[in-house]
């Protein structure tokens, strides 16, 4: 038996397949089974309830872009999210709020705001920045919570 095509190479096994663990089966379709590409142009981006653009979304992530963000005297009030949020900064400045701390966002910044951790953001001056979550913020009207 040779190898059919020189640049796949073939695993030669006296067992089964069945006989892999778990482990190798979930290995295999995680890294085997979607090869699908996704390209999301923003400028036909669909429009969150608070004005965000949702980018591109994957089973485990989704990104999503807050283009322009103006700068208001209302408050806005603490939440927190089942997903994890980490986000960066294109341009203008924010106050990240969260957990009793304060963090000055700028051009060139990235944060990280955990799964549940209690935050909200001031927006000082336009703000751009983009933020990917994990798992995706929409599915299931996960934004909502």
């Amino acid at each position: 038996m040779g190898n059919p095509s020189p640049t796949l190479p073939v695993r030669q096994t006296q067992q089964p397949v069945a006989a892999h663990s778990p482990f190798h089966l979930y290995f295999f379709l995680s890294v085997m089974a979607d090869t699908t590409v996704t390209k999301i142009d923003s400028r036909n981006s669909p429009k969150g309830p608070e004005g965000e653009k949702y980018l591109a979304s994957g089973i485990h992530v989704s990104m999503r872009l807050w283009e322009n963000e103006q700068p208001s005297n209302d408050a806005k009030e603490p939440s927190a999210r089942p997903y994890e949020t980490v986000g960066y900064v294109i341009q203008g400045r924010a106050e990240l709020h969260i957990e009793g701390q304060m963090v000055l966002l700028e051009p060139g910044n990235s944060w990280v705001v955990p799964k549940g951790a209690s935050h909200t953001y001031k927006i000082l001056e336009s703000f751009t920045a983009v933020e990917a979550t994990t798992p995706p913020a929409q599915v299931h009207g996960r934004k909502e919570d």
